[in-house]
């Protein structure tokens, strides 16, 4: 996720609490309005996050 983050920060030109604060309305929007997908998203950004806390041990 935090690939994404610097991305957005990149792209907007926003700070990184900015583009974390965006990255989580998206989120929770998407969740909201396909409810169904909701599982799914939750654990597409969560693998990137542990993909990346692995890729430090």
């Amino acid at each position: 996720m935090e690939e994404l983050i610097n991305k957005i920060v990149n792209t907007a030109g926003i700070s990184a609490e900015q583009a974390g604060k965006t990255l989580d309305c998206v989120k929770d929007y998407v969740k909201e309005k396909f409810p169904m997908m909701a599982g799914a998203v939750d654990k597409l950004f969560e693998g990137g996050a542990k993909k990346e806390e692995e890729d430090y041990l």
